[in-house]
């Protein structure tokens, strides 16, 4: 896989991560944002990250392959 494709799946790991994370947070009454977390302090660092996190959901939702495998 390309670099491409790598930090595509780990954006969509940490976003869904991250999500399921702020859900079981809400019953229990916690924030557990893992993101606002570790770059809270940095907000625009943080947005930069969900917004990766949500080009990379919108890639794989109209399914786009990754560019490398035609290189190979």
């Amino acid at each position: 896989m390309c670099n491409v494709c790598n930090i595509s799946k780990i954006l969509l790991i940490v976003g869904g991560l991250n999500w399921g994370l702020i859900g079981i947070g809400g019953f229990i009454n916690k924030d557990l944002n893992v993101v606002h977390m570790v770059l809270g302090s940095w907000p625009s660092v943080e947005w930069i990250v969900y917004v990766l996190v949500g080009v990379a959901a919108v890639v794989k939702l109209f399914g786009a392959k990754c560019p490398c495998k035609k290189m190979a």
